[in-house]
């Protein structure tokens, strides 16, 4: 056994124990699978052998009293040690002796932290990694593990019974993330330490690894949790690389399909792997603002926004989305109209209803996030008297065939700019229509008369004194009313276009 480095000491008198055995194991057994004959042997030191199994100590007395001619060539062969444990000396004599060995050179936890780290590294190669690796960290360490991710999506505990304790990490790693820590934190959660690790990729934080054990961490469990942390930040970069790429492609085709270029995108995505083009989409285009930076803060930020009929688009529906790309201060998502069902879509074009009303935006995209699809709680009545927290609107289309999205691109871009804060607006009918439902909101507001001020105002091409002076009223509440209706509306009265349609409503009511 000179120079070969055991990871531990298994005692096995299956046929095959390999599925108990990590590698670089001294097996012990009194020889009961080995069979007898010469094929059984050589098959048991196969599996052995491919198993990685170090050495094979067999126990005489039990059931041998000599060592078969065949274990010695299957072993010599295969090159795993053989040796020979002589009658009545007890398997645990050998096991003892190995650990005693091994804690005197201080490398009795490290050793026996190596199998956990490698069935941790394989689970990190399973499609459900994140959950295979921190059920496996839990359980290395007799207590509790959850992984947070930064962006605020959903969260992975385990064992399920510490679900409770999720609101309490979140709000923990929510400070973390905003200071930016690099760096391992500890705090105090019901009387017992928890400790957070950040997940690197780069300098970027891509989330958090809590972990409460219940007992003082030794070397070798922070060896396995540096373990985690090296595998989820491989996980997370792998991720996000085939995610880049996979956005990349998305946008080139979406750019050709808004240019009018739809065959050429389907060419696009068959040739670079993609899925297939879908043969109806709903072109979303959104507002960027501060709540809305890039393409994943925008779609968060627009499942939390009020939609005209009081429905839901579902954060999944775009954040799934692979068609979609910025381009001068507008994110626009191409949406498969058939992943859109009855239970998360608003009503069509045609059924557009713009009462002007504001809605505060008072989700987060954490909170869409864990909420999934399930549909929006009321907005409190308040909300209705406050500025919206988000700068963003957006603005969609109805069901498009790949071949019209060119046609209706423009369009969809400008009701997305007049789009009112925290909105989801439809595109229906042309200016002149927006124009008069804006003139029967105004119509609708009872405690002032906001028609009869925007009116005067445009009448006065926005002189306020002549303005003020026509209405019979101070400048300052002239000037109030006026940024009650553009609040209400949602629009500048002062842009050119707006003016215009607006006016032409207005003298159609008479006015």
């Amino acid at each position: 056994m000179s120079g070969i480095q055991l990871t531990g000491v298994h005692v096995s008198e299956l046929e095959d124990p390999t599925a108990y055995l990590e590698g670089g194991e001294l097996l012990l057994t009194t020889g009961i699978p080995l069979g007898g004959t010469a094929s059984t042997v050589s098959a048991y030191v196969g599996r052995l052998a491919a198993k990685g199994v170090a050495g094979l100590g067999l126990g005489l007395g039990e059931g041998l009293d000599a060592v078969p001619p065949q274990l010695v060539e299957a072993c010599s062969a295969d090159g795993i040690e053989l040796l020979v444990v002589p009658d009545g000396v007890p398997f645990l004599d050998v096991s003892r002796a190995f650990w005693d060995l091994a804690a005197r050179s201080g490398q009795a936890d490290l050793i026996a932290s190596l199998g956990t780290q490698t069935a941790l590294a394989r689970a990190a190669m399973r499609q459900d990694a994140i959950p295979s690796v921190v059920q496996g960290l839990a359980q290395a360490l007799g207590g509790w593990a959850a992984y947070l991710p930064a962006d605020g999506g959903a969260a992975t505990i385990w064992p399920a019974g510490s679900t409770a304790l999720l609101p309490h990490l979140r709000e923990e790693t929510a400070r973390l993330n905003m200071a930016g820590t690099h760096s391992a934190a500890t705090f105090w959660l019901h009387g017992t330490p928890v400790v957070e690790y950040p997940i690197l990729v780069g300098r970027k934080i891509e989330g958090f690894l809590a972990i409460g054990s219940g007992r003082t961490l030794t070397k070798a469990d922070r060896q396995i949790i540096m373990t985690v942390c090296v595998l989820l930040a491989m996980r997370a970069q792998q991720q996000e690389e085939l995610s880049s790429t996979a956005g990349a492609l998305g946008s080139a085709a979406a750019k050709l399909v808004a240019r009018g270029h739809s065959e050429a995108a389907r060419l696009l995505a068959t040739d670079v792997g993609l899925p297939p083009l879908p043969e109806r989409v709903r072109v979303l285009a959104v507002r960027m603002g501060p709540a809305s930076r890039d393409l994943a803060s925008a779609a968060y930020a627009v499942a939390a926004f009020d939609v005209e009929d009081g429905s839901l688009l579902p954060a999944p529906v775009l954040t799934d989305c692979e068609l979609r790309f910025v381009e001068d201060g507008v994110a626009y998502f191409l949406i498969d109209a058939t992943t859109l069902s009855a239970e998360s879509t608003v009503a069509g074009e045609d059924d557009e209803i713009y009462d002007g009303e504001l809605l505060a935006w008072a989700q987060s995209p954490a909170a869409v996030a864990e909420q999934g699809t399930a549909r929006k709680p009321a907005w409190p009545t308040s909300a209705r008297q406050v500025q919206p927290v988000t700068e963003s609107g957006a603005a969609w289309t109805g069901a498009l065939q790949l071949a019209e999205v060119a046609g209706k691109f423009a369009a969809v871009r400008r009701t997305a700019l007049l789009a009112p804060a925290g909105r989801l607006v439809g595109t229906s009918g042309d200016d002149d229509d927006r124009a008069d439902r804006w003139a029967e909101t105004l119509a609708g507001y009872n405690r002032a008369d906001l028609l009869g001020t925007v009116a005067a105002y445009l009448r006065h091409r926005g002189h306020w004194e002549e303005t003020a002076r026509a209405l019979d009223v101070h400048r300052n509440s002239l000037r109030h009313r006026m940024a009650v209706a553009e609040n209400l509306l949602g629009i500048s009265i002062d842009d050119p276009d707006v003016a215009a349609h607006l006016w032409l409503a207005l003298r159609r009511r008479g006015l």
